[in-house]
């Protein structure tokens, strides 16, 4: 009794159309007391709509499932990044049907508006598209995917719940990683900002004779080899292969404020793991160091095919720390792991120059033995107040501590180059595209 009730009465919802067919109703029948001529006209009325009831029932109810649905995704989604999702539907009924569609997305995203309206003909198979942007790595859980179906009488709803639960991991941007990596392919690069460095001459080791693509440098064209191919033909050189590169990543407090739902943290993550992926396409080795008041995951730099998801599983299970960073922890652990010349890239942020001065001895021995790339983060906030223009006392007074602030920052990076240490200041949306040019540049310049 309890599933038949569950199934036929349980799923079953009024429309407002119903509602507002009642209401004429007993409007009617108000009526009829003061207008008698009225007759069994509010009678009629009454039957018509309970035969429109019992049709609409008998059509959605008459067959078991009337409607398919599946939600598709991908197994893992990418932090930072607009995932797809698809929920599939097929009408099974023999007549068109009007459907709402309610999925329930995990709670990490706080909406509540994941909700979609389509019209279906009969046997037609159709789909919804919608995306989710995730901004925390980690388990993120999709419940049911939840179905109204009404027919074109719209007197009733029938219910469909679709129990569809899946638990997606959440790891770094490996979509970036992706397009990044599909760009290189089709030298493209320049389209997302990444520089064409010209080689310093041509030290390098001749590889081949290869066509000419867009972007590449027309003064290695192959006079020779044009004529005979009759198209354009360039010399190829190879880069010096099996240089370390290692991203070295502040698990600190610094390192949690957020920009656009992302922390810092998360930002220097998808970097490096965009970094590592061109380091190893150019033959050099990669490797993974974490830090916060105490040494973290250290993953030694190698170019083994397995390496890249060894780097995504290490970035996947890291997460900030409150406390300091001990950065003398770091220069301990470089120095007893790292015997080779490396090009470390530290991931941090210094708020003021007086912070900065307290690592600076450290860091000066890391640059002592190693080729040091420190980046850290332009305070966007900041950045924005300073464009505003200042209207009263207050604001000017707002806009001097930021305009000191930012000198600040500007001061670090050429205090840190007067010690023969690397910098990029750099707002959190350009970190990748700022590291990877850097990295570009220092492969031209031949100083790894």
């Amino acid at each position: 009794m309890k599933q038949f009730i569950k199934y036929y009465i349980g799923s079953l919802f009024l429309t407002p159309r119903l509602y507002g067919g009642i209401f004429v109703c007993v409007v009617l029948f108000v009526t009829r007391f003061f207008i008698g001529w009225l007759g069994i006209i509010p009678y009629l009325a009454l039957l018509i709509l309970l035969g429109l009831f019992i049709l609409d029932y008998l059509l959605l109810y008459t067959k078991e499932q009337g409607i398919f649905s599946k939600r598709t995704h991908a197994e893992r989604f990418s932090n930072g990044d607009e995932n797809a999702v698809r929920i599939d539907l097929e009408n099974r009924y023999g007549f068109d049907v009007q459907v709402k569609i309610i999925d329930e997305i995990p709670h990490q995203f706080q909406r509540r508006d994941v909700l979609f309206q389509a019209f279906l003909k009969k046997g037609e198979a159709s789909a919804v598209h919608y995306s989710l942007r995730p901004v925390k790595r980690g388990s993120y859980n999709f419940g049911s995917t939840i179905i109204f179906v009404n027919s074109s009488l719209n007197l009733l709803r029938r219910r469909y719940k679709f129990h569809q639960p899946a638990d997606v991991p959440v790891y770094p941007g490996y979509l970036q990683m992706r397009k990044y990596q599909l760009m290189a392919i089709s030298n493209r690069l320049n389209e997302v900002g990444v520089k064409k460095v010209r080689r310093l001459g041509h030290s390098m080791e001749f590889e081949q004779i290869k066509e000419y693509v867009q972007g590449d440098d027309y003064r290695t064209v192959n006079w020779k080899a044009t004529a005979r191919k009759g198209q354009l033909m360039v010399n190829n050189f190879t880069d010096e292969k099996s240089q370390q590169v290692y991203c070295v990543i502040d698990k600190g407090r610094v390192m949690k404020s957020p920009f656009e739902g992302l922390s810092l943290m998360d930002y220097a993550i998808n970097a490096s793991l965009v970094l590592s992926n061109v380091a190893l396409t150019k033959q050099d080795k990669a490797g993974i160091i974490t830090f916060s008041e105490r040494a973290g995951a250290f993953l030694t730099a190698n170019k083994k095919a397995t390496q890249m998801h060894s780097i995504l599983e290490l970035l996947y299970n890291q997460k900030t720390r409150y406390l300091e960073s001990d950065f003398e922890q770091l220069y301990i652990n470089i120095r007893r792991n790292i015997n080779q010349r490396s090009l470390i890239v530290l991931f941090t942020n210094f708020e003021s120059l007086s912070g900065m001065r307290r690592h600076l001895p450290y860091l000066r021995k890391i640059a002592q033995h190693h080729l040091l790339l420190t980046v850290f983060f332009e305070n966007t906030e900041l950045q924005q107040i300073l464009l505003t223009p200042a209207k009263t006392v207050e604001d000017v007074y707002v806009k001097t501590v930021a305009e000191k602030f930012a000198f600040e920052k500007r001061q670090i990076a050429k205090e840190l180059q007067q010690y023969g240490i690397l910098s990029i200041l750099t707002p959190p949306q350009q970190l990748t595209i700022n590291t990877i040019n850097k990295y570009l540049e220092l492969k031209a310049r031949q100083a790894i």
